[in-house]
């Protein structure tokens, strides 16, 4: 007894002369970012494991309650394939024998610290992390049980298995449904909206925090978006929620603003490497999107993130491939120019990708011109998602790639089951979907739709190439590989993100080339377009600061608020013009009087009415304001037109005047308009 006291006091005296040690060096102590790093990613990995089965089970209730009925009769086949599925099952008990000891070494370790100084914040840090890691455990068999009921239901990660055998109207109204009941979960959380990684990676460079209350809710959201047959990635939600993880992680633990955004990004690569089963691509994900840096600070906890959320996710999810594993090898030297040819296709497709996306959502909230978007942004959130899943479905019912993630068709593309004809349909139609689903208020990533948009035109442009030039071009199956790695390329503006994801997902070194090329001018062409477009909003954005409405104007003489229709609608005629200001006696302009609403005021007023009563009583502007102003005064009130004054001068101008001069007269000198007509004012 007396020995084992001697040695715990020995043992008690090394780690206070370590501490005193590293005090001395003016290092932290022993930092625990590293240690964090690897707990944030077994959290992440049963997030992804959460996740997936979430999907299943959103997919199983609502296209397969006939098999989940059958599974209690006692002489079912689904209890046989149960009982299968729970013996095949990846419980790793080797876990228990090492975390445990694991845990209680670390707990006991933080008895053996000496109180007080820094060492008191080592102490807390090492108790809360091992608590953690012993607590992942109580989570990891609760899970693999889920997933082997899953796998024994016939449940799959994704919707798409159920397209086969549902009615068409299901295969609209479920999406519908399920748009519906993801705009009513995120209605009152606006932060939840979006794909998941724009949100991260401004936090992160803000060194902001995420919730992770948000971080489930969006899981959730997204589960029932992809689970309903929703055109939406799994990685989106899971980067947003390992990131979140990581924030709740560090702020427990008190780290600073720097050590915490490195841990979102742990989080999120390990979000990105757990979904793929590429902890390599999920490491690069995390530093060359997220932080933007390869330094060996903040190397470590990221590959000790992606490691273990990489285990832990083969543990709940399996470890089969993700895709099918294509053989490929250069036959000719003439395939580099092919290759930077896709590159360039996958860098105008990401492109298109990016900006149909954005405008779905400028539509769907609102602000796009023409009556269907205002409407549309009126409504509420539900409403809107619902919209556009139930277009989903029309469009699934066209093509089956647009149903979920579109996981076998893609690799259906590696392997050349799908014709020329319905790879570039596909390509297209999945671009529209996500889209649509995404754009009107679903919830889910874009990262996979991507990759299924680049295997499909990349399949389709290698099927073209193989008809044109079968001598010196390899399979298509090839091409669609390379072309997932392009779109993932120029989405995430990462060429190495990219590269390692299909170098780990294919398992073929050969194929690291073509995807170097590909992978480079995808993500630079993508760049360029959206720098130029960047470029064109700024130069937008100071016009409308600078450039006063007097150029835009169209000076008209008016009319007296005593005057009568008849007056005012010979008036009109002569002028051709569509409305005319309205101004009193003492000069005071009362607003403006337009044609297209004369006929149903005059009605409402009587025959003997006059000007007074027919006019918009809009407010008038300096003919000195910005462009700007204009548009935010027609915005809010709901107008066509609007009233100028210049001192004795007034006039007009309209919003369709307005945007075509955004359009057309950004770098042109600014002429005045000519007269506006009717059909100008409906505009």
């Amino acid at each position: 007894m007396a020995a084992s006291v001697k040695l715990l006091v020995l043992i008690r005296d090394l780690v206070q002369r370590l501490l005193q040690a590293a005090q001395r060096l003016r290092l932290p102590g022993p930092s625990v970012l590293p240690v964090a790093g690897a707990v944030v990613g077994v959290y992440s990995g049963l997030a992804a494991g959460l996740f997936a089965n979430l999907i299943a089970l959103v997919s199983g209730v609502s296209f397969g309650l006939r098999t989940l009925m059958e599974a209690f009769r006692p002489d079912s086949a689904v209890r046989q394939r149960l009982g299968e599925a729970f013996a095949e099952a990846h419980w790793h008990f080797e876990f228990i024998i090492v975390v445990i000891p694991l845990g209680l070494a670390a707990l006991g370790l933080t008895r053996l610290i000496a109180p007080g100084g820094p060492r008191d914040v080592v102490k807390r840090r090492l108790e809360v992390l091992s608590l953690l890691i012993l607590g992942a455990l109580s989570l990891y068999y609760p899970l693999v049980a889920l997933a082997a009921v899953n796998s024994g239901l016939g449940h799959g990660h994704d919707a798409g298995r159920a397209l086969h055998h549902i009615s068409p109207f299901f295969v609209v109204l479920a999406p519908m449904l399920g748009g519906a009941v993801v705009g009513r979960l995120l209605r009152n959380r606006p932060e939840t909206h979006g794909h998941g990684v724009p949100e991260v990676v401004a936090a992160v460079e803000k060194e902001g925090r995420l919730p992770a209350r948000n971080g489930l809710l969006k899981l959730v959201a997204s589960a029932v978006t992809i689970g309903t047959g929703g055109s939406a990635g799994r990685e989106g939600p899971m980067v947003y929620g390992g990131a979140a993880l990581g924030s709740e992680v560090g702020r427990t633990l008190g780290f600073t603003q720097r050590e915490l955004s490195i841990l979102m990004a742990s989080g999120a690569g390990a979000g990105i490497a757990a979904s793929f089963n590429a902890p390599v691509a999920g490491a690069i994900f995390a530093m060359e999107i997220l932080l933007r840096e390869f330094q060996l600070r903040v190397f470590s906890p990221i590959i000790l993130a992606s490691v273990t959320a990489t285990m832990v996710g083969r543990g709940v999810m399996g470890n089969a491939a993700m895709l099918e594993r294509v053989v490929y090898t250069m036959r000719s030297g003439w395939e580099v120019v092919f290759y930077a040819l896709l590159g360039l296709l996958c860098g105008g497709l990401a492109y298109a990708f990016i900006q149909a996306l954005h405008g779905v959502e400028e539509f769907f909230q609102g602000h796009r011109p023409g009556k269907v978007s205002a409407f549309l942004g009126k409504k509420p959130l539900a409403m809107r998602a619902g919209l556009g899943g139930a277009l989903v479905g029309l469009l699934a019912l066209a093509h089956p790639v647009v149903w979920g993630t579109g996981h076998e068709y893609a690799n259906g593309a590696l392997v050349r089951e799908l014709s020329l004809a319905l790879l570039a349909s596909g390509c297209i139609l999945k671009l529209a979907a996500t889209a649509l689903t995404l754009g009107s208020g679903g919830s889910g990533g874009t990262f996979f739709p991507a990759t299924v948009i680049g295997a499909m035109g990349g399949g389709a442009f290698g099927e073209l190439l193989h008809v044109l030039l079968p001598g010196v071009s390899a399979s298509s199956g090839a091409y669609a590989m390379v072309g997932m790695g392009g779109a993932v390329a120029a989405m995430t503006r990462g060429p190495l993100t990219g590269m390692m994801m299909m170098y780990e997902l294919s398992g073929n070194y050969a194929i690291i080339l073509p995807l170097m090329v590909t992978c480079t001018l995808s993500s630079a062409l993508c760049h360029a377009l959206i720098e130029r477009r960047a470029a064109r909003l700024r130069l937008e954005g100071q016009t409308l600061r600078r450039t006063p409405i007097r150029h835009l104007v169209h000076w008209e003489e008016p009319v007296l608020p005593e005057a009568g229709v008849e007056a005012l609608s010979e008036r009109l005629l002569t002028s051709g013009a569509a409305a005319l200001p309205v101004r009193d006696a003492d000069g005071k302009l009362r607003g403006v009087v337009e044609a297209g609403a004369l006929g149903e005021r005059w009605r409402q007023a009587g025959v003997d009415a006059t000007v007074a009563a027919l006019l918009d009583e809009a407010p008038a502007l300096s003919a000195e304001a910005p462009v700007g102003e204009a548009l935010a005064a027609m915005e809010a009130r709901s107008l066509a037109v609007l009233a100028v004054e210049d001192g004795p001068r007034v006039g007009l101008v309209t919003r369709a005047g307005l945007e075509r001069f955004l359009r057309m007269g950004l770098h042109a000198a600014v002429v005045p308009p000519p007269p506006f007509t009717v059909t100008e004012m409906q505009r």
